[in-house]
């Protein structure tokens, strides 16, 4: 049977599941799709091209990975044959496939047609296919993955990922800060952009180079997973340490540590693997940022994950800064060279896999009827609870659902009784193809909180820790794995950060500016700590917009200003030179401590 979505249950608890966990990955582990684990190695003889060749943001990304030594080959925009920057481009990647041999695709394409872009590379059995674009519709990506795990030509990456980079072989694909890389041993897999990006930097700066940074993706659905990784590290002759990047949602890493505790069994000198989870302090429930970093039913919420890995015997570290220090310990000692709790119903649910497009057979309706201790029911009880989950199913896909749920009793005459009904949608499906609008127009804004609500138009993602009446830290932050982290960390510290605040990978001046504002409406904030590691963003026009928000908002609450990545010299001095009372730090663990010192003086 295909594994795509699952039904998941508990005891009296049905639920058809969309998020994370029911299809972390496109993975079958005896799918041929396993069999394209190796086309994620790459290097100088790469042959690069990218879909969507023409567009602005493919022509930039493509003359930075030319400089930096990718061998792009060329490209492909519909309907357009010729030259772009030099080289060949073609009307299809059908014909980009046969004229120029490519081993791997950039889809530079926009959400709403980045799922069929996908598509047409692996008609056109690219090996490697990187897909940037976020908010693909969860229900494009299944379809996607119903075709890649019947093949064993094309292996994808993503989407919503930043990419893959060898600093080895000097090869991107993707959108990755390069100023942050430099060749070494050290292999890289991680779910989160920028908390990828702060891991990097921290190494580099530590002289501890990469082989390979693999970037997993945020969305419910990927390519590939951490056990791919780590399979393709462990044969992997360039990379002598392993660094896994996980965070809330999904199973990926307690599948990493079944698999690490094999391979610590099988391998008499294995390789040193060292790990951080973020979303320890995530509240149950609440989408952090990426589309699929939350724990949904069944899921188990970060720190078991932690513990999962730890029990693994993976070295587990709370911050990217300290990945640097451990791991050149554990490499002397090996004598290998660097150079919140989820609810009990979330905890009893199971998950139940079926084809995606099949529905569930007639096995699965069996094993789901005994889980939910209804398989001694009358045949009628049986028969309505068959109905429901075929019914449910259906919904799931047609209505482009990611979580389905409802409560199922047997009753003692023998009927069921069904109650507490939940149906969310992917907006995705909304915002890129402008699918269920109906669904969408039934939203009740008025039930939610209208600083989030508020915050959601201007493309933030901002969640309010109203638990905590006590936290003065108000924080914004650009990525939703580092803005996991970093307040994971501050609460190590012992600051009391008031929220999370994601600005997203395109922050502009304007969005900074809103940011200051929702998070000064905020009556417990003493103190903001802005804390950005640049990727597109560029950490010069973070600086312009923070001294913007502080003099046109005329604020009188201290901002402590961390800025690392793209143009990170340029932006702290422009910071450092501004004669505003901000306090400009370039290590996280100071600035977090500066933070609780401002906060608690006010």
């Amino acid at each position: 049977m295909t594994l795509l979505p699952r039904v998941t249950l508990k005891c009296h608890v049905l639920r058809t599941i969309g998020r994370r966990r029911p299809f972390t990955t496109c993975n079958s582990r005896s799918s041929p799709y396993d069999d394209t684990i190796s086309n994620l190695k790459i290097g100088s003889d790469t042959r690069v091209i990218y879909q969507g060749f023409t567009g602005r943001v493919s022509t930039t990304n493509a003359q930075q990975s030319l400089e930096y030594g990718t061998k792009v080959v060329g490209g492909t925009t519909p309907s357009k044959e010729g030259e772009h920057l030099g080289l060949p481009l073609l009307p299809s990647v059908q014909k980009a496939a046969e004229q120029l041999k490519p081993h791997a695709s950039a889809v530079f394409v926009a959400a709403h047609q980045a799922g069929g872009a996908i598509e047409d590379a692996i008609a056109a059995e690219i090996p490697l296919i990187i897909a940037v674009a976020e908010f693909i519709p969860l229900h494009n990506m299944l379809r996607i993955c119903s075709i890649l795990k019947t093949q064993s030509k094309s292996r994808l990456v993503g989407a919503n990922t930043p990419g893959i980079i060898a600093p080895l072989g000097n090869c991107r694909i993707g959108f990755q800060p390069l100023p942050c890389y430099m060749p070494g041993y050290v292999g890289l897999a991680a779910k989160s952009g920028t908390l990828s990006y702060e891991t990097v930097g921290g190494l580099t700066r530590a002289g501890i180079g990469q082989s390979l940074c693999i970037g997993i993706g945020g969305d419910i659905v990927t390519g590939t997973d951490l056990v791919d990784a780590l399979k393709l590290f462990e044969s992997d002759a360039d990379t002598e340490a392993i660094v896994l990047v996980g965070e809330v949602g999904g199973k990926s890493e307690q599948d990493a540590a079944d698999w690490i505790k094999e391979y610590n069994k099988r391998v008499s000198k294995p390789k040193p693997i060292v790990a951080l989870v973020a979303g320890l302090e995530a509240p149950p429930g609440r989408i952090m940022g990426h589309a699929g970093a939350f724990a949904s039913m069944g899921e188990v919420p970060a720190a078991t994950k932690h513990k999962a890995l730890n029990d693994a015997g993976v070295t587990m570290v709370s911050h990217p800064s300290k990945f640097a220090p451990v791991l050149k310990n554990l490499m002397s000692g090996s004598g290998r060279d660097p150079n919140i709790l989820p609810s009990r119903v979330f905890l009893r649910a199971r998950t139940f896999p079926y084809d995606y497009e099949k529905g569930p057979d007639q096995a699965t309706m069996k094993d789901v009827f005994e889980h939910l201790h209804l398989d001694a029911a009358p045949p009628a009880a049986m028969a309505t609870c068959g109905r429901l989950i075929e019914t449910l199913t259906i919904l799931f896909k047609e209505r482009e659902a990611y979580g389905l749920s409802t409560h199922v009793s047997g009753t003692q005459d023998g009927n069921l009784q069904i109650e507490w009904a939940s149906f969310d949608v992917d907006d995705s499906a909304y915002k890129s193809k402008g699918r269920q609008q109906d669904l969408f127009a039934l939203r009740n804004t008025a039930a939610m909180d209208a600083d989030e609500v508020e915050a959601e138009t201007d493309g933030l993602v901002y969640v309010k820790l109203n638990e905590d009446q006590n936290a003065k830290i108000g924080t914004l932050i650009n990525g939703a794995g580092l803005a996991m982290n970093a307040l994971d960390c501050m609460t190590l510290f012992g600051a009391r950060p008031t929220n999370f605040m994601d600005t997203g990978g395109k922050a502009t001046s304007a969005t900074i500016k809103k940011s200051f504002e929702l998070l000064l409406r905020d009556s417990r904030v003493e103190c903001i700590f802005v804390n950005i590691f640049g990727g597109l963003t560029l950490c010069d026009m973070i600086a312009e917009g923070i001294m913007l928000a502080f003099k046109d908002l005329r604020m009188t609450v201290p901002v402590v200003v961390r800025l690392r990545g793209t143009n990170e010299e340029k932006g702290q001095r422009m910071i450092a030179q501004s004669g505003l009372p901000l306090h400009a730090f370039d290590d996280f663990e100071e600035a977090a401590m500066k933070c609780i010192e401002l906060a608690d003086a006010q």
